[in-house]
């Protein structure tokens, strides 16, 4: 009879609200140590504070978990729970991300932030739709062509081996279409394939070229911002709902917190990240006006290609449309 009771009392104690506990896994391909890193870590003791306990994050990072494709497929069949992901991995669960990451429409950060300030409500329901709450938007600095040999016009680029995100064959039939040679790869063999000659050409941001070192096997950087790498924090729909709906308000507006952080250390730190890799090597190829043009109808020509096959069209449409509108506002005065 007392076993019988203190078994109860213990069942009872550990089915207690006060003592349940939800556990979010969290990935993201950014290495340990880095600012991304930090950030998360800084978030994940808040969402612990500010839930007394009952949530607790624990962190993947470094591509432990596996490239953004990857990442997503565990987070639908449970194993990851949620993550800090680049716009290829949002763009898994939904394809509109991409209209934010339009190669050379926009010129400067402040443009990408207007549409996403009026885009961001309908990304996140269409995300929601699909089984993803948005806790943050984040980016990674503006992508460039870290190439094997210079590139300083799309010519230049072609005969190369550019890595393509392994799985995204739409974006691979249409580098071909334009000329170019895609290779498609998961992300996490970039540094092997660069070492071996599997690729040449990698398009991705100074930040990111440091933390992976993938510059030190690509030492051209083509002086030409192509596009804003986007991303965000996706948690599950089911693992946020099983969190204390009176808990969920302060958790969300400390991932928010650390995205504007995010944000602010990445855009900080480009100009910064570039003079660091060119006193190690890196020769920063410069763009006239004329090859920027050329650059400019590499990416143009694209468009009917991307609208309403990568990008659904209307989404396409809204993002050109609200650029225009801020544009109207503020011109634009050189990228940022």
């Amino acid at each position: 009879m007392k076993t019988r009771f203190v078994i109860g009392i213990l069942a009872a104690l550990l089915s207690s609200p006060a003592l349940s506990q939800t556990v979010v896994k969290m990935a993201t391909i950014a290495p340990e140590g880095s600012k991304y890193h930090q950030i998360l870590k800084e978030m994940a003791e808040k969402w612990k504070s500010a839930s007394a306990g009952k949530v607790e994050v624990r962190l993947y990072p470094g591509s432990v978990a596996g490239d953004d494709v990857d990442v997503i497929r565990k987070m639908r069949l449970g194993t990851l729970h949620a993550a800090l992901l680049t716009s290829v991995g949002v763009a898994n669960v939904d394809k509109s991300v991409f209209a934010l990451q339009v190669p050379m429409l926009y010129k400067t950060s402040d443009e990408v932030d207007y549409v996403l300030s009026k885009m961001g409500p309908k990304l996140e329901a269409a995300l929601e739709a699909k089984g993803f709450v948005v806790l943050n938007w984040a980016d990674a600095g503006w992508i460039h062509f870290f190439t094997k040999s210079p590139a300083p016009r799309p010519d230049d680029l072609k005969p190369q081996k550019l890595f393509s995100w392994a799985g995204d064959n739409q974006a691979t039939e249409i580098w071909k279409g334009a000329g170019f040679n895609p290779i498609p790869l998961p992300s996490t063999e970039i540094a092997t394939a660069l070492q071996t000659g599997l690729v040449q050409a990698v398009p991705t941001t100074p930040q990111a070229a440091v933390l992976l070192q993938w510059y030190t096997h690509a030492k051209n950087m083509t002086d030409v911002k192509w596009a804003l790498l986007l991303g965000a924090t996706l948690i599950n729909k089911s693992t946020w709902e099983k969190i204390p709906a009176d808990v969920r308000p302060a958790l969300m507006a400390s991932a928010r917190e650390a995205g504007a952080k995010i944000r602010a250390e990445i855009r900080a730190a480009g100009e910064r990240d570039v003079e660091a890799m060119k006193k190690r090597g890196l020769n920063v190829v410069a763009v006239d006006a004329k090859a920027e043009e050329a650059w400019r109808a590499a990416a143009e020509s694209i468009y009917d290609k991307v609208r309403g096959k990568i990008i659904p069209a209307d989404m396409f449409d809204e993002a050109k449309q609200h650029l225009a509108d801020f544009r109207k506002q503020k011109p634009a005065a050189g990228a940022r």
